[in-house]
């Protein structure tokens, strides 16, 4: 059974990405997340990790339909 909360750390390798810019997408509140603990460790949950990723597929298909690719060089 996967873990409910993730470390920074699991989310960064999830993305593909390194830790430091996983804790600029919590701490700008673009990846919700929670402090926890005397240390206030941050933890993302997983279900939230999943409707960020679906979040950014959207975002992306958006985008996509708004800057068509256009053939620089027509035959």
């Amino acid at each position: 059974m996967e873990p409910r909360f993730l470390l920074l750390s699991d989310v960064a390798a999830e993305l593909n990405v390194s830790d430091s810019q996983v804790y600029h997408m919590v701490r700008s509140g673009e990846l919700p997340a929670i402090k926890i603990g005397g240390r206030g460790q941050w933890r993302v949950e997983r279900a939230r990790l999943e409707e960020y990723i679906a979040r950014k597929y959207d975002e992306t298909a958006d985008w996509v339909q708004s800057n068509p690719l256009v053939d620089r060089d027509p035959e």
